[in-house]
């Protein structure tokens, strides 16, 4: 059976929703000991990937160089990173966690594992996956539409 206008309205309308109440519930959980939530998702990333640059860790958080710059100078004044030279390339810096930001990146990874287990409680594991191949293949059409007016 295909979609309807409506039902589709409402389920992107229930996806921003949620996609917002998520963000405001883990801002409240990493502000409440004293990050910022732009702070948690860079400490999160950077746990998972080491010496990254600062342009791969802008396009991983989709943000401005400027503001991506703004927000790494905060975090190494305090104390969480440390930008080091590249060898391969002096120009390029990379970013690397202190063991200050290694505790806060683990407490963070901690706060999110806690708050998805809330969120998904009662969750189905095949509900679950049926929600992924959905929430894939809307993206696939995303970037169908996005690739067609790049190109008009």
């Amino acid at each position: 059976m295909p979609y309807s206008d409506q039902a589709a309205s409402e389920y992107l309308e229930a996806l921003t929703k949620v996609s917002r109440r998520i963000r405001t519930v883990f801002n409240q959980q990493v502000t409440a000991h004293g990050l910022t939530y732009p702070r948690a998702r860079a400490l999160f990333r950077l746990a998972r990937k080491q010496n990254m640059t600062q342009t791969e860790l802008a396009c991983e958080l989709e943000l401005e160089q400027a503001t991506m710059v703004r927000l790494l100078d905060r975090m190494e004044e305090n104390g969480l990173i440390e930008r080091r030279p590249d060898p391969r390339d002096r120009r390029v810096k990379l970013i690397v966690l202190t063991p200050h930001g290694q505790e806060q990146a683990a407490f963070v990874r901690a706060v999110a594992d806690e708050i998805r287990h809330q969120f998904f409680e009662g969750v189905d594991l095949e509900e679950l996956k049926q929600g992924i191949a959905l929430l894939e293949k809307i993206s696939a059409n995303v970037s169908n539409v996005e690739d067609t007016n790049v190109l008009a």
